[in-house]
Parts: structure tokens; C-alpha cells; sequence
């Protein structure tokens, strides 16, 4: 088969049609520099460069999206490279009621994140791989603003609870239109509400989905690239199969569904196979490309995109992505101050 670019290479892969080679995408945080826009896009840039995935992901902090509503995130880094929330916005019943739609243009952790797309400046070395930032539904940000008390204000405030996720809602789509009109191909949708270990059914089915729905419809026709991140374990995978995307992330090696199972579910591509702890951080290079061709076996290699249940652990070995990528056909490219593997 004639060689295909990356572009074309993941809208095969989302149509379940043949490709030259199967597509493959890793990500992490970089937080020794992603609080600065110019620092995350070089780091992201360089990251890329190294293992030529074929879509690029912007992995702002964790926290970028509540800033502006009054979180504070905290300096300690986690494992996987993210920092927990030090202070959050809603600490009342009340404080619900302060969560108004932001103008992500100038609001502070939206704007920043417009700039990294800017400072990206679609360099050469991102190639004509999809580019996607990262988004949480609205939900999960809720859950960020208020931490353990949303699960009582579900119960005991809805309607004020309702009134902030119409906020949060109308922002997302805001940013998602800049940054589109900026230049980016699509989004990485995180949802870290649909799993049971976070929720029951019952409030995903009113407080969630909706929202979700919302926001990934306002984005169709002018995404090619809609990729939905399924956080978590115990997920509702039904439901999330149900929402519009091209692309379903999720923990595969860790909780169900298979990937064999979950392809049989949505209509799009799936993005997995890789155990991004056990295997790739804990591991060897060796089980890593075993994963890989288990994945490919899983699915006969289409609509499939190789990649992790969620970020690389900080620790992850070059030697074993650096490997994975190999197998795969990927470029490789070494770069100063990285061994060369």
C-alpha cells in the first residue's frame, strides 16, 4: 500500500478503512514547564518530535479550566504528572451560584491555553498530524470546582448545580470555537463522570450526558478529530458509545470493555491497548510491543489507533514507548539529550 500521511492515516482509521501501517498516539503532562504557554508548546513539540504520533495532544495542567472560577491548584505533582486541587471554588452550597460563562479569549487558564495553540504555530515538526487540546466535560469540571461536596449538592441544590453546568457548558463551546478558528483538527473530550466509581447512572443520565451531548454536538462538522476520553473504571460504556465522536479512549487493559468488545460498540475508531503503568511505566519493552500486536490481533488493525488508557506516567521509560513505536513502523527520531534506544 502506497505510504500515507498522518492525517490520512487517522481518518482511515476512523472510517475502518486500510492503512499502511496502524496508527499510533502517546501523550503525557509536562509540568516543569506547563504553566507557561511557550514552555508547554516546546515540550510538547519536542515530545512529539521524538515518537511522531500520529495526532498531536496538548496536555495543559490539570487545573487550567477552574482557575479563572477561583481553584487553586497546588504544587505538588502526582505520578502521573497532573497537581490535585489545593483550594476549590465552590466550598458552600452557594458558591454554586458564582460559576458564570468566561470569555476564554482573556479568562485566566483558557487564555493560556489559546496561546499554547498559537505558540504551537503548526511548526513543521508537528507535520500534518492532527492537532488536539484538551477539554473536560462539564461535569467532571464541576467535580473539580467542588470537590467531595458535589455528590450532596446533586441531591440537595440541582437546580443551582444545573445553572453552574450551563455555565461551564457555554465556556467549552466558546473555547472550542477559538480554537478551532485557531487551527487545531478537533478535541480530546475527557469525561471523568460516566464511571460508576464517581456517580450513579442516574446522575450521569441528568447531570452529565446532556451536557456532553451539547458540547460534542456544537463541535460537529468542524471537527475531524473528536476523540472521547472514558476516565475511570465501572464506566458507562453504552452511554459514552452513544455520543458523537470519531474516536473512544479508555482504559482497556485495566477495566471493561476489551477493545474487541468496545470497537463493537461505537461507530468510530477505538484508541488503546497500551497499559500505560503496569506496562509501559513498570514493564519491559518487550511486553509493551506484545500489548501492541495483542491490540492489533483484537481488532484485525482497523479502526484502531495504538496508544495508552490515559497519560504516561512520569517515569515511563523511553526505551519501552521508543520500542513500541518501532514495532509499529512509527518514526523515531532521536533527539539532544534523549539516548538513543
Amino acid at each position: 500500500m502506497k505510504g500515507m500521511s498522518r492525517r490520512e492515516r487517522i481518518l482511515a482509521a476512523l472510517g475502518r478503512s486500510s492503512v499502511d501501517r496502524v496508527p499510533y498516539a502517546v501523550w503525557r503532562h509536562f509540568p516543569a514547564v506547563d504553566r507557561s504557554p511557550v514552555g508547554l508548546a516546546q515540550a510538547t513539540l519536542r515530545f512529539h518530535e521524538r515518537y511522531g504520533s500520529d495526532f498531536l495532544k496538548i496536555t495543559p495542567t490539570g487545573g487550567y479550566a477552574v482557575t479563572a472560577w477561583g481553584c487553586v491548584e497546588a504544587d505538588e505533582v502526582r505520578p502521573d504528572g497532573h497537581r490535585p486541587c489545593a483550594r476549590c471554588a465552590v466550598r458552600s452550597g452557594d458558591d454554586w451560584t458564582s460559576i458564570r460563562p468566561l470569555d476564554p479569549g482573556s479568562a485566566p487558564g483558557w487564555v493560556d491555553q489559546i496561546e499554547t495553540i498559537i505558540r504551537l504555530g503548526f511548526d513543521r515538526r508537528i507535520g500534518d498530524a492532527p492537532v488536539v487540546p484538551t477539554l473536560f466535560s462539564p461535569l467532571s469540571l464541576a467535580r473539580k470546582l467542588s470537590g467531595e461536596r458535589l455528590a450532596t449538592d446533586l441531591r440537595e441544590r440541582p437546580d443551582a448545580v444545573r445553572a453552574a453546568l450551563e455555565a461551564i457548558t457555554e465556556t467549552l463551546i466558546r473555547f472550542a470555537d477559538l480554537a478551532l478558528r485557531e487551527g487545531v483538527s478537533g478535541v480530546f473530550y475527557s469525561i471523568q463522570a460516566a464511571s460508576r466509581s464517581a456517580h450513579s447512572e442516574e446522575d450521569y443520565a441528568r447531570f452529565g450526558e446532556p451536557y456532553d451531548r451539547r458540547f460534542l454536538e456544537s463541535v460537529q462538522g468542524r471537527s475531524i478529530l473528536t476523540i472521547i476520553h472514558c476516565h475511570g473504571d465501572a464506566l458507562m460504556f453504552e452511554r459514552l458509545a452513544r455520543l458523537p465522536g470519531h474516536a473512544w479512549n479508555w482504559d482497556d487493559r485495566a477495566t471493561p470493555p476489551s477493545l474487541r468488545e468496545g470497537a463493537a460498540k461505537v461507530p468510530g475508531a477505538v484508541i488503546g491497548g497500551l497499559d500505560q503503568w503496569r506496562t509501559l511505566r513498570d514493564g519491559t519493552p518487550e511486553q509493551a510491543v506484545a500489548q501492541a500486536q495483542d491490540a492489533i490481533a483484537q481488532t484485525g488493525g482497523r479502526g484502531l489507533i495504538i496508544g495508552p488508557g490515559c497519560v504516561l506516567p512520569m517515569n515511563t521509560p523511553d526505551a519501552t514507548v521508543a520500542a513500541v513505536v518501532r514495532a509499529l513502523g512509527g518514526p523515531l527520531k532521536p533527539l539532544p539529550g534523549v539516548a538513543v534506544s
